[in-house]
């Protein structure tokens, strides 16, 4: 069940609700494959859809104007899987209208697994000598942060609809709505707890997702 905060004011009934959608696609499709293995995003509906639901947490009797969705990624140029759905973000995502997309290359950690009974640090199979350190995101927080406070002291949108369980976007969501900025949480319950908490609202993702669900056997 949506949760809504009581501080802040309330826009006048029947006003225009300019909504922005930042979207971390990680945290996002495995979320949504945690719940819902089978489950497709309609990515032309899913920022409207997004956009319709903060505007009636905001304010029922307001008109949405949905200014369009960010979306932010990583990939592992090494990774052939990834290196397809860098060229479908790209050449296909990108190219949806209003959709933006940011991507960033996962980097390579410094450091391989640890033994769990020695604490050694593993850098190279022991068998084959192949590279054992994995890979991590860089940069798409902060890309996220700084959209989401750009973007609003351009004064491009009212409403923001922010799609991560990062805790680390809390200080973003307490600065923006000191400047009268209400960032609505799409979430998958529990997860992302503590930053819901400190939205303006929040939302469950699969309460909705009916409304942006692609049955076409199309991409990605």
């Amino acid at each position: 069940m949506p949760q809504t905060k009581s501080h802040g004011d309330l826009p006048a009934g029947g006003a225009k609700q300019r909504v922005r959608v930042f979207i971390d696609f990680w945290n996002y499709e495995l979320s949504m494959k945690a719940v819902t293995p089978s489950f497709r995003t309609d990515w032309t509906m899913i920022g409207r859809a997004f956009a319709k639901r903060a505007g009636i947490l905001v304010d029922p009797g307001a008109t949405v104007a949905y200014q369009g969705l960010n979306v932010y990624g990583s990939y592992d140029p090494a990774n052939p899987n990834d290196r397809n759905l860098h060229h479908w973000m790209l050449n296909t995502l990108d190219r949806f209208a209003g959709v933006q997309v940011t991507l960033s290359e996962r980097q390579r950690k410094h450091a391989g697994p640890r033994c769990p009974a020695c604490h050694q640090t593993v850098h190279n199979c022991p068998t084959c000598s192949a590279d054992m350190r994995g890979t991590e995101e860089k940069g798409v927080d902060v890309g996220i942060a700084t959209d989401m406070i750009g973007l609003a002291w351009a004064g491009t949108y009212d409403i923001a609809v922010l799609v991560s369980a990062d805790r680390d976007f809390i200080p973003v969501a307490r600065f923006l709505d000191t400047r009268d900025i209400k960032v609505i949480h799409g979430g998958f319950p529990p997860q992302g707890s503590d930053l819901a908490r400190n939205c303006w609202a929040s939302f469950s993702i699969p309460a909705v997702c009916q409304e942006f669900e692609r049955r076409a056997s199309l991409s990605p």
